[in-house]
């Protein structure tokens, strides 16, 4: 079975054009690991608490949902591109949380599985629209699938099967493919593998050297006295005699010796690969050359490789009408945290930006948060 016909296309469902509905959900395509499908086999099968425990893979997930919750969310007029005051949900989606963890989660569940949830707790009374919300681990998450297979029929979590609408259904987003746990299970069981045979040879390592006998066999006391004397000695950093018949060889194994060094090497590039992560972000390329000339270059190459599908998920999803007015979107602001270059590049552009009348001094003391006596907008006098 090729990877085109593993993938399931959820139930579209179409919603009234007055009442907007969570139905919307149904409409983007979710991938759904087929287990008879060539990815899922016993042995490539991969959980979560599996890959996590891949330092590789831990570091990529960190990285990407460290920068991608922490983005702000902003909501803006699709005519016009007016900012607008952000809904409560927007600035906190579970109001038992801050939205930073909702988010971090939500791009985690993307990153290992290839889609996230989130349960609708809450609702507005004049529209209907979601206003509270809380997120549902994948692993609680039920898929009821038709009798070919093709399509989404229900959600259930816990065993309980959701509504498709209102208080209690679910909010799905959909990652850009089927998340590394469906996609990297040969990589990620590789990597597995290896940590487990360096743990096993540092558990159990090989002596450092032996003592070879040239003679007759000794009694077993006298071998066990001349280990006993020869581990003194070297304890004591002392000098050790052995007779005419003995001999001392080094073990020449070493970790570098079998390679271990070299695998996880080749492995954390791989995982670098499969995780769509610049191989430097995870230490994984030591002789790679940096040809950037700042950090910004650096940012930005991580924005385009490896944040962005996230960041487009999350924004798309937002910005649908079951959760937004049709004539509004949700954007996440890059430029004001993540991408926000250094002091003085940002005055020089503005300094150019002034002299050209593109802009006027108050337009420029808002770029940089400033009031007109050079203070910041909400600064408290203590």
């Amino acid at each position: 079975m090729g990877l085109l016909q593993s993938l399931r296309l959820v139930e579209a469902v179409s919603a009234p054009q007055s009442t907007p509905t969570i139905r919307a959900q149904y409409n983007p395509p979710v991938f759904e690991p087929d287990p008879s499908s060539l990815f899922f086999t016993p042995q490539t099968f991969i959980t979560r608490s599996d890959a996590i425990a891949v330092p590789s893979v831990a570091r990529a997930a960190a990285l990407i949902k460290g920068v991608v919750a922490t983005l702000p969310l902003h909501l803006y007029r699709k005519s016009t591109g007016q900012e607008l005051g952000n809904p409560i949900w927007l600035d906190q989606p579970d109001y038992r949380q801050p939205r930073v963890i909702t988010l971090g989660w939500t791009v985690d569940a993307l990153f290992f599985y290839g889609v996230a949830y989130w349960e609708v707790t809450e609702l507005y009374a004049d529209d209907g629209r979601p206003s509270r919300f809380a997120w549902v681990a994948n692993t609680r998450v039920t898929v009821t699938l038709n009798n070919t297979n093709t399509l989404v029929k229900s959600y259930a979590v816990d065993g309980s099967e959701r509504p498709n609408s209102g208080i209690g259904s679910l909010i799905t987003f959909q990652a850009m493919d089927e998340g590394i746990l469906n996609r990297g299970g040969r990589t990620l069981r590789a990597a597995l593998d290896l940590e487990k045979a360096a743990a096993v040879a540092a558990g159990t390592p090989i002596p450092s050297g032996y003592i070879q006998n040239s003679g007759a066999d000794l009694p077993e006391e006298q071998i066990t006295g001349l280990l006993a004397s020869w581990k003194l000695a070297r304890t004591q950093r002392s000098t050790a005699y052995l007779s005419s018949t003995l001999k001392y060889e080094p073990t020449a194994f070493s970790p570098k010796d079998m390679m271990y060094s070299e695998a996880k090497q080749e492995l954390a590039t791989e995982i670098a690969r499969l995780c769509n992560v610049p191989a430097y972000l995870l230490s994984a390329d030591a002789n790679a050359s940096m040809t950037y000339s700042n950090v910004m270059d650096e940012r930005k190459q991580f924005v385009d490789m490896s944040l962005r599908p996230f960041i487009s998920a999350i924004e798309e999803r937002l910005s649908m009408n079951d959760m937004t007015n049709s004539q509004n979107y949700v954007r996440m602001s890059l430029d004001d945290s993540y991408l926000r270059s250094d002091a003085l590049t940002r005055l020089a552009v503005i300094e150019k930006m002034l002299a050209l009348n593109l802009i006027t001094v108050e337009q420029a003391r808002e770029m940089e948060d400033l009031t007109p006596n050079g203070g910041t907008p909400n600064a408290v006098e203590l």
